[in-house]
């Protein structure tokens, strides 16, 4: 299960600059055809002693790209020892964060965030339902609820399919199951053959949570094709480390593909999204006229830095397994105190079981106190809640003036 191994610094630099070894050096090599080098040298520092212990800066400057998806096999050679970092990455993220079945049997890639893998997910099952099933894209349609990403919108304009949402309960974000049904019998009369399904691991306002179980049903029950997408990137890294038993993971059959966000709560630096799929899901997002590209190109964004996959190795290998669960029961901790304080004070707030988001009713936030603790609203116009999100910085000595002026 979550069983990767934590490894030494001295380990981790030692492995991050063997890739680089194996990588190209565009100075001790006579290549000629890559339009790409290392970064300038009259702008960026490439001798500083300091780059001899930092790996990551090291890998920045080298700039590797990692465009394609190493996964399935041949990609650019001249990038071949940091691509390797990247699939062990995939691995363990879909095999053992995301309970993943049998070896080798998931694609996926960095991408530069949760919303570009969302729309890869989106791209790739518009393409099958094209494909495989003949249909045409107005007989296509997103599914999600009133509190996902705004990167399914994005998705539905720029690939020019539907979108439907589903109604959520307001005490308790939960989809409402006579809404869901509803929305699908519409779709179906207006003439929707298949659905993707883009279900929430915790979303970015309320850390809300989705039954997958109700999207199935309802979905099996009325007949309906589907293809089922979890966008955890907020969740991604934390939900499966503060909840044992779920079904928004690979052991669930009826998952496709997840997102996953780094740069969130793994604190990696920003561009650092993850796209994962089932073995040959991918395929359908193949972009043949990169012929020039070796291996070509499946992902949406294309030439990529390889630097962004190793930070995220770097950070999962620094913790390992039980390092990371650590640093979450931490934040849970946290938000339980957030959450008891605000029971006292009878400030009404949500809170998902198992999230270290406390979204309080604006109500009880003054303008003034949102701003002096920069709280997030669900609408910047017109605020019903503002978001508190415990993160390592976010200590009880930093919540403490909150509850004070709350």
């Amino acid at each position: 299960m979550r069983n990767w191994k934590k490894l030494p610094q001295n380990e981790i630099r030692d492995r991050v600059f063997k890739a680089l070894q194996d990588n190209v050096n565009y100075y001790d090599s006579n290549i000629l055809g890559v339009p790409a080098s290392h970064l300038d040298q009259k702008v960026f520092y490439q001798d500083a002693p300091f780059l001899d212990h930092a790996p990551y800066l090291s890998t920045l400057i080298h700039n590797p790209n990692h465009i394609g998806c190493h996964t399935l096999g041949e990609s650019e050679s001249f990038f071949e020892g940091t691509q390797q970092i990247e699939k062990e990455l995939i691995r363990i993220c879909a095999e053992e964060i995301l309970l993943g079945g049998n070896k080798d049997e998931f694609d996926g890639y960095v991408a530069s965030g949760g919303t570009e893998a969302n729309m890869q997910a989106i791209w790739v099952y518009r393409n099958y339902f094209i494909q495989e099933r003949q249909l045409k894209p107005n007989e296509i349609c997103i599914l999600c609820s009133d509190d996902s990403h705004y990167s399914t919108s994005k998705a539905a304009n720029v690939l020019n399919i539907d979108i439907a949402y589903v109604a959520v309960k307001a005490e308790n974000r939960k989809l409402i199951a006579a809404e869901l049904e509803r929305v699908v019998s519409q779709k179906h009369h207006e003439g929707t053959k298949a659905f993707i399904v883009v279900a929430n691991m915790m979303t970015t306002m309320f850390g809300s949570v989705d039954d997958l179980t109700l999207y199935t049903d309802t979905l099996e029950a009325a007949g309906a094709q589907y293809k089922l997408h979890i966008d955890g990137a907020y969740g991604g890294f934390f939900y499966p480390f503060s909840n044992d038993h779920h079904l928004l993971n690979f052991s669930n059959p009826k998952v496709d593909s997840i997102t996953l966000d780094a740069h969130k709560m793994l604190q990696a630096p920003y561009g650092t999204g993850i796209f994962l799929c089932r073995k040959g899901l991918i395929n359908y997002a193949n972009t043949k006229e990169a012929s020039y590209v070796e291996g070509e190109d499946y992902t949406l964004i294309g030439s990529r830095s390889g630097a962004n996959a190793i930070a995220v190795w770097m950070i999962l290998m620094t913790y390992g397994p039980h390092g990371w669960k650590e640093k979450i029961l931490i934040l849970l901790n946290r938000t339980d105190w957030l959450c008891r304080q605000l029971d006292s004070k009878g400030v009404r707030y949500f809170r998902e079981q198992g999230s270290n988001i406390v979204t309080i009713k604006s109500t009880a936030v003054k303008a003034s106190i949102a701003k002096k603790y920069g709280l997030v609203p669900d609408n910047h116009q017109a605020p019903s809640w503002y978001k508190v999100v415990i993160m390592e910085h976010v200590t009880i000595e930093k919540l403490e003036p909150l509850i004070d002026d709350l």
